[in-house]
């Protein structure tokens, strides 16, 4: 097994929780047995021994901040027995349980998680709770209404159970908005990386309001960083594409830390080598934003990318539920890059994974949905005449693949 490489990982404020945060998280998503909650005699010594190496290794790397959530599978149950021997006393511990409708099952889920983490013993504290998929107004509703999960969570908070509340989001531009401008929220979870930036506006709102600002999967989410195209990796050298878009997230203002999805100690070499990179930043990154934009433009040609998402309907709005900006966003990432394993993943999951990845792919399109009538909607669009077939390349180059979003809530 390869070797991580000692580092010194910087800290920043992380907003008003004042909490001094490395900006390398260890999520949990990648590194759990099972997308199951499974019962603690289901866990294999093999598995644990497997996180206990990636525990030592993140410790010793100086990723101090472990985020998990109440669905991670058994993600919790895994950490608890581990925390509790491995002691690391720069600790920030997160974890996230989603909004419900009945407060008292939110409030069951918490005392779960708090169970799952070894913290439901007199003093026992999470460092950070995250409201888990702010991503719809009926779950934004449940969180700020009086005596809603937020109300529960503040109380919580108030016996010293919890540090400090945030939210995490994969929702629409203007409910992260709306959640930000309440100002209930000390911090904020959310995508935003190279090859997707519409929530900037977003970043900049939460820098006002002084919250800690935490980027969700960026190697994943990112474009599947992991197994990148030949094209990108062309593109990116000198730089492996992580490497890159690291250092591009952790050079941009109000950014405080990002999620680093790691299975096991080797998947945090190439993230440490970006921290390493930080002082040159300002070097590195110009020629390969240029090349990558050169290589868009070359592409797409410059009036598609000044024009492609404009009079676009929204998902709900359109025939079907087509969702027409992310499907002309998945063909941009496709010609430009040849993000095609990303693209052919989330392809699969719209309509697959509720309001997480809301709306659905273009399979719909000659089947229920005419083209007429998907014309009908995009009146305002300066590609209306070229975007059903732009689907239909989609279609046979992505479809054939559905898939279930991992966690459930």
């Amino acid at each position: 097994m390869s070797q991580v490489v000692a580092t010194a990982i910087p800290r920043r404020r992380f907003g008003r929780t004042d909490l001094a945060m490395p900006v390398l998280s260890l999520g949990g998503m990648r590194f759990q047995q099972s997308w199951s909650d499974l019962p603690a005699a289901a866990i294999e010594a093999s598995s644990q021994a497997k996180l206990r190496a990636l525990l030592e290794a993140s410790i010793a790397a100086g990723l101090h901040h472990i985020e998990t959530a109440r669905h991670y599978g058994s993600s919790e149950r895994q950490l608890g027995p581990l925390l509790a021997e491995l002691a690391d006393p720069q600790r920030i511990l997160q974890t996230k349980v989603p909004p419900r409708a009945d407060v008292h099952a939110f409030e069951a889920e918490l005392r779960t998680s708090m169970a799952r983490l070894g913290l439901d013993e007199p003093g026992g504290r999470v460092d950070l709770l995250a409201i888990h998929g702010l991503n719809t107004p009926e779950l934004l509703e449940q969180t700020l209404r009086p005596g809603g999960c937020l109300e529960v969570a503040e109380r919580w908070q108030d016996e010293g159970r919890i540090g400090a509340i945030g939210f995490s989001t994969h929702g629409p531009l203007p409910l992260i908005l709306e959640a930000i401008k309440s100002d209930r929220f000390a911090y904020i979870n959310l995508h935003w990386y190279y090859i997707q930036q519409r929530n900037q506006p977003a970043i900049e709102a939460a820098t006002a309001h002084d919250m800690g600002v935490f980027l969700i999967s960026p190697t994943d989410k990112g474009g599947h960083l992991h197994s990148p195209s030949a094209r990108l990796l062309q593109l990116c050298a000198p730089l492996h594409p992580i490497v890159f878009n690291d250092l591009f997230c952790l050079s941009s203002p109000g950014i405080h830390t990002i999620s680093v999805g790691a299975a096991g100690p080797q998947d945090l070499e190439r993230h440490l080598q970006a921290v390493a990179l930080l002082p040159q930043a300002a070097e590195l990154l110009p020629p390969i934003l240029e090349r990558l934009a050169a290589a868009r433009r070359a592409a797409l040609g410059d009036d598609w990318i000044a024009s492609w998402d404009q009079g676009l309907p929204d998902w709900h709005q359109t025939p079907g539920g087509i969702n027409l900006p992310v499907l002309l966003w998945l063909h941009d990432l496709l010609e430009a890059w040849d993000l095609e394993s990303f693209c052919r993943a989330r392809y699969g999951l719209l309509g697959q994974g509720d309001h997480w990845f809301p709306g659905a792919n273009a399979d719909a399109l000659d089947a229920t949905v005419s083209e007429a009538e998907l014309l009908a909607v995009l009146g305002e669009s300066p590609w209306a005449a070229a975007i059903p077939e732009l689907l239909r390349g989609l279609r046979q180059r992505l479809g054939g693949q559905r898939l279930q979003r991992l966690q459930s809530s």
